[in-house]
């Protein structure tokens, strides 16, 4: 019986893990009275007493209890987005590349990966590390979420609303925090022009990369294929599948309630269209802790988890 220990229990991904926990026989949740949630000494003690101790924080709550563990050998889950680019934490998507599995699994300070990252990598980083996407280029990409991704102040508004607030663009300057994750574990020169959407729908997310085609669409199916034919929860799907479609679009609610992420690769002669759908709630978020947390602990990394 592992102990698992959640820091920051009020959001909507802390929320989310315990449930995910709490479902689980095979793992002890070590809890925390609510009057020592603010009280560092008691929460390092428990973190101490753990197993795995996952970190739902803002960024700078993240960083100064890391800060105050100092070299302690506890091992940490980082839900935040603050160590995603320190090259002293793993960084947590088990399928990025060669190895990184193994690095999660054995690291004691792993951190979960963002969730507009996660399309973004899957799609591109075979392509950079194939040749197929120059180190150098300039790449665009643009993404739609459901509103959950914004966390519970959003949630509340947008269903405060009955549903009636229309898609909404942000991060219109192009500064979105994402950024130095997709472009450090891209292994790219310069982060991508990144152009986010959340609109009037829980959860669901769709990630696209457009491409003027290096190589043919056949060429980089072959490619993300063959990447990914052993990954449990990477769905590469037939090229130009139109059996997802409906009238024509993607829905992004297609993958909800899984831990699956689907590729697709859309297009014509001269252009590729990398598009990732997941649930920015599973893949995107909880479901990656929990088969992070699987990894770490030395448990089948599917355990929990609906593909």
């Amino acid at each position: 019986m592992h102990r698992v220990f959640v820091d920051g229990s009020t959001g909507t991904t802390g929320l989310d893990i315990i449930t995910r926990l709490r479902a689980r026989s095979d793992l002890e949740l070590i809890t925390l009275d609510a009057s020592d949630r603010r009280d560092m000494k008691a929460r390092i003690d428990v973190i101490h007493a753990a197993d795995v101790s996952v970190l739902c924080l803002p960024d700078d709550a993240a960083q100064a209890l890391v800060s105050a563990l100092g070299n302690s050998d506890a091992r940490l889950l980082d839900a935040s987005s603050r160590h995603r680019t320190d090259p002293s934490w793993a960084y947590g998507l088990p399928e990025l590349c060669e190895g990184q599995r193994a690095r999660i699994a054995s690291s004691t300070r792993v951190s979960n990966p963002g969730c507009y990252p996660t399309g973004f990598l899957l799609t591109v980083r075979p392509l950079v590390d194939a040749g197929l996407i120059d180190k150098k280029a300039e790449l665009t990409m643009h993404a739609v979420s459901g509103y959950s991704g914004g966390g519970k102040q959003m949630i509340a508004r947008y269903e405060a609303a009955a549903h009636n607030l229309a898609a909404r663009p942000y991060a219109l300057a192009l500064n979105h925090k994402h950024l130095p994750e997709m472009r450090v574990h891209a292994g790219l020169d310069r982060a991508p022009l990144f152009s986010p959407m959340v609109s009037n729908y829980y959860k669901g997310m769709i990630t696209q990369v457009p491409l003027c085609a290096s190589a043919s669409q056949q060429q980089v199916h072959q490619l993300l294929h063959e990447r990914y034919s052993d990954e449990p929860f990477v769905h590469v799907h037939p090229l130009d599948d139109t059996t997802c479609l409906d009238q024509g679009a993607l829905p992004a609610d297609g993958a909800n309630d899984t831990n699956r992420i689907d590729l697709f690769v859309f297009g014509d002669d001269a252009h590729v269209l990398l598009t990732a759908r997941f649930d920015n709630l599973g893949k995107g978020a909880c479901g990656a802790a929990m088969q992070n947390l699987n990894l770490m602990l030395g448990i089948d990394e599917c355990t929990g988890l609906h593909r």
